[in-house]
């Protein structure tokens, strides 16, 4: 397989049909780099449709690495506010402090410098290596994954797993662009090489692509198995205010605020007869019933929100679910 050729199809492709992404828009090689960092955090486990006016909130309001690393938590955590996965937000902010300090505000162009970055494993540092610095590494996601098992018609397991698709990344051969290219083939994948019914007639290398000519574009992926846990969330009212407590018991939203819970058994829950729902977070689904009790009680740290003011307090999208089903029970 002619990996120059592939190469030059794909950066063909992109030029011509590219999205214009907020974090692609800089004016300087200081800006790129920081808007490539806050974009690759934001993007973890998050499309793109989703993280993009979260984006534009979030550099607006601050614009750099030295006012991100000087940012009180309060006001980060209001630029995140609904984004989920706030340890992302943390650990955006304890990179930038660590850069500002250890760095000279420069972001360190060095993979294995980078890994040493709270918040940065394997996929982030290539990421960064690649489009901010024009480095010649394909980062390995989703998309990219995607079109090498379609591409090489990859089906058994040993041929699935990350070690084998990050030497089957060889395929895409370089090129001196290399900061458009890593994006070109996640561009690829995520606007023609779609998980149901891709765009071949639109894809630059189709004629390249073994399950194309198999027709066959079933994609086999390592089993992910999501958790099933039972909670009981109490729903203390007092007229149009809710109680909420700062939350130092799960290891998920730790230190946001959320409704009191606790976990129990399946058999617990489903003897219990009250309004029940359901939410996804990360690899878990959590059943949880709601026990709603009209009275004021006094819990360490914890306040009462006032649902009329929602909008001054940075509450997770998780706390905000259960207060919507709280209100239309």
């Amino acid at each position: 397989m002619d990996s120059t050729n592939i190469s030059k199809k794909i950066l063909y492709w992109y030029d011509n049909n590219k999205r214009l992404l907020p974090w692609r828009k800089h004016n300087s090689k200081r800006q790129k780099q920081y808007f490539t960092l806050v974009s690759e955090f934001m993007l973890q486990q998050t499309q793109v449709k989703t993280v993009i006016p979260y984006f534009e909130k979030f550099v607006k309001k601050i614009p750099n690495l030295k006012r991100l690393s000087k940012i009180n938590d309060k006001t980060l955590m209001k630029c995140w506010e609904g984004l989920g996965y706030y340890s992302r937000a943390k650990n955006l902010k304890k990179t930038a402090k660590k850069i500002v300090i250890d760095f000279k505000g420069c972001l360190p162009a060095n993979i294995d410098t980078l890994k040493t970055l709270p918040g940065i494993g394997d996929y982030t540092s290539n990421a960064i290596m690649a489009i901010a610095f024009n480095i010649p590494v394909i980062p390995l996601d989703g998309n990219v994954e995607r079109i090498l098992k379609r591409v090489l018609y990859l089906k058994k397991d040993y041929e699935i797993t990350k070690e084998s698709l990050n030497k089957k990344k060889l395929i895409f051969g370089a090129s001196k662009r290399s900061s458009d290219y890593a994006q070109a083939i996640m561009e690829l994948g995520a606007l023609i090489c779609k998980p149901q019914n891709p765009l071949c007639t639109k894809c630059p290398i189709s004629k390249n692509c073994v399950s194309y000519k198999k027709k066959d574009f079933g994609i086999v992926s390592k089993n992910k198995f999501n958790k099933i846990k039972y909670f009981e969330a109490n729903i203390y009212k007092d007229k149009n205010k809710f109680l909420l407590i700062k939350n130092s018991k799960f290891n998920f939203l730790k230190n946001l605020f959320i409704f009191p819970m606790r976990e129990v058994k399946q058999k617990e829950f489903n003897s219990i007869i009250n309004k029940k729902i359901n939410i996804k977070m990360s690899n878990m689904d959590m059943k949880i019933v709601l026990n709603t009790r009209n009275k004021k009680i006094k819990i360490k740290n914890s306040f009462f929100l006032d649902k009329n003011n929602i909008n001054t307090y940075t509450l997770p999208s998780f706390t905000k679910k259960i207060l919507n089903s709280v209100s239309k029970h």
